[in-house]
């Protein structure tokens, strides 16, 4: 699907956990190639944004949710390419042996090594507010090489991230 540049691409984010660990994409591919990332990915023409979170952990896990949390939204900003608009869920499932996945290395990572893996900025914010059970609106802006200048969280109104 082709978006002007600068518009931002709807996606998904599927945050899979079973108690305090949660599964997570070692990513082999751009963007965040080498770094941990939940599940997700692009939500396709005429999709709704629950139904590409559940069809984006099946592609990407082999795991069938039934059910997804919505928690919220992160909006990415940059004079590039790099611009989304991402719809962020949490899904409780079974532990289970990762299957294979072709964008990455699916590994189960506890909520204690998650300020110890390499991961997008963004994403540590995420997980904070998703184990505080807070909702949340995030924005975040990107220099030209896609540095995170500052991330907002506008139902609080305070700023989480600034460089």
């Amino acid at each position: 699907m082709f978006v002007p540049h600068g518009h931002k691409q709807p996606a998904v984010l599927c945050i899979l956990r079973t108690g305090n660990r949660f599964l997570l994409l070692l990513r082999s591919k751009e963007p965040n190639a080498g770094m941990y990332t939940p599940v997700g990915g692009k939500i396709d023409p005429f999709e709704s944004p629950y139904r590409a979170a559940l069809r984006e952990t099946c592609e990407e896990t082999g795991i069938e949710i039934e059910d997804a949390r919505y928690c919220g939204v992160l909006v990415e900003s940059a004079p590039t390419e790099y611009n989304w608009i991402c719809f962020v869920y949490v899904a409780d499932v079974d532990h289970i042996v990762p299957a294979p996945c072709g964008e990455g290395k699916l590994e189960w990572v506890s909520l204690s090594q998650l300020s110890t893996i390499p991961t997008p900025e963004t994403d540590r914010h995420v997980y904070e507010y998703i184990v505080a059970g807070k909702p949340f609106m995030f924005d975040a802006n990107y220099d030209a090489e896609l540095n995170l200048l500052e991330m907002r969280e506008e139902i609080e109104d305070r700023v989480v991230y600034s460089r």
